[in-house]
């Protein structure tokens, strides 16, 4: 069952996958599981300024800048 991340719709993320820039693989396995696990998640919830480009495992990808 899906349980869509509470911060999906402002995410970057969504963007990204939206417009092809990142695989399906990242939404399904983090996003799409109420944001477990995710590093972006994590730090959002405790108020963490982080890059738009970091992806949900913590790693920054600079193709998505």
């Amino acid at each position: 069952m899906k349980k869509i991340c509470k911060w999906y719709s402002v995410c970057p993320m969504k963007q990204f996958y939206e417009e092809g820039k990142i695989d399906k693989f990242w939404v399904e396995n983090y996003c799409f599981k109420g944001g477990k696990g995710c590093k972006r998640y994590e730090m959002e919830e405790k108020g963490i300024t982080h890059p738009d480009n970091m992806l949900p495992n913590g790693m920054i990808n600079k193709s998505l800048e």
